[in-house]
């Protein structure tokens, strides 16, 4: 087992490597140069490898120096981020909650979801930050948020997924669409159709797309959009199918502004879930929040339960 760098080689290597030296990087530390490039020395001995290219004057990192250069800045982060966390305890009680979430999750999960928390932890500071489930691993890996609830499949290898909902999206069109007299929707009713489909950067795009590939069709985006209430809206006064989730869909379908189908030969599950860094432990305040989230969307319409046992 390698043995693990200690605090002050993580910081030596940091502060070279953004001020490109030794002396200032001492400066920056507070500490002699000797003890800097003593640290940088014996974290190399220890990897056995080589962190900092000399060239004259000029100090560089080496390849290995650069991987190693990423992870100790989020591993500083954290550390900054454990004490700001210990600071709010000590000044509020109850912490902090900083979670990104898709566009979707953050209109038609989220308010449900954070008036239970707030219930519970009525001064807990909490960050909230929307975007694609890509765009949101990027802020995990830059520290910028501790969770991430989107959509699974397609994550990096330092990440954990733990699975929250299941489920399957229908197409949804106005009552007096042509579509309202058929029983099931064929291959050959979706080629001469145009749609309404959620952002074609994003993975519920992609996940559509690869799904009509696979069954020998093409999906025809009439409308790429941002915002799935939009899609609805344009559905509902006949501007073509829209592709959505029941979930997202139920006050309309229920009340008959929209009649759903299924996807038929192009159904394509989707997994819903909380995505973190591989080693991090949930606090006791997020695993409230994950159990909230599976509680409310475990009174949503046509989805699976991916909950632990």
């Amino acid at each position: 087992m390698i043995e693990l760098p200690d605090l002050r080689q993580v910081r030596s290597l940091v502060a070279v490597a953004e001020t490109e030296s030794f002396t200032k990087a001492a400066e920056r530390l507070n500490v002699t140069q000797s003890a800097v490039s003593h640290s940088i020395r014996a974290l190399e001995t220890q990897l056995e490898t080589t962190l900092i290219e000399r060239s004259g004057k000029r100090l560089a990192l080496s390849q290995e120096g650069m991987v190693l250069l990423r992870r100790f800045k989020l591993a500083l982060k954290q550390l900054e981020s454990a004490g700001d966390d210990l600071a709010l305890l000590k000044r509020w009680g109850q912490g902090r909650l900083r979670v990104g979430a898709t566009h979707t999750l953050c209109h038609y999960l989220l308010p449900d979801v954070l008036r239970e928390f707030r219930k519970l932890y009525p001064r807990c500071e909490i960050h909230l930050d929307s975007g694609d489930t890509s765009q949101l691993v990027d802020l995990l890996d830059h520290a910028e948020i501790d969770l991430a609830l989107g959509i699974g499949g397609r994550c990096p290898s330092w990440v954990r997924f733990e699975g929250i909902f299941r489920d399957e999206m229908v197409f949804v069109f106005s009552p007096e669409h042509e579509w309202a007299q058929l029983k099931e929707i064929d291959m050959e009713a979706m080629e001469g159709q145009s749609f309404l489909v959620y952002a074609k950067a994003s993975e519920t795009y992609r996940l559509l797309k690869e799904s009509f590939e696979k069954a020998g069709g093409r999906l025809r985006s009439g409308l790429s959009l941002g915002d799935m209430g939009a899609i609805m809206e344009m559905a509902k006064v006949g501007i073509g199918v829209g592709i959505v989730a029941p979930w997202v869909a139920r006050k309309e379908i229920e009340k008959g502004e929209l009649i759903s189908m299924p996807l038929g030969e192009v159904k394509r599950a989707r997994d819903w879930g909380v995505i973190c860094h591989e080693s991090r432990h949930l606090s006791m305040v997020e695993e409230d929040f994950l159990r909230i989230c599976r509680k409310v969307t475990g009174e949503f319409p046509d989805v699976v339960s991916l909950s632990r046992s």
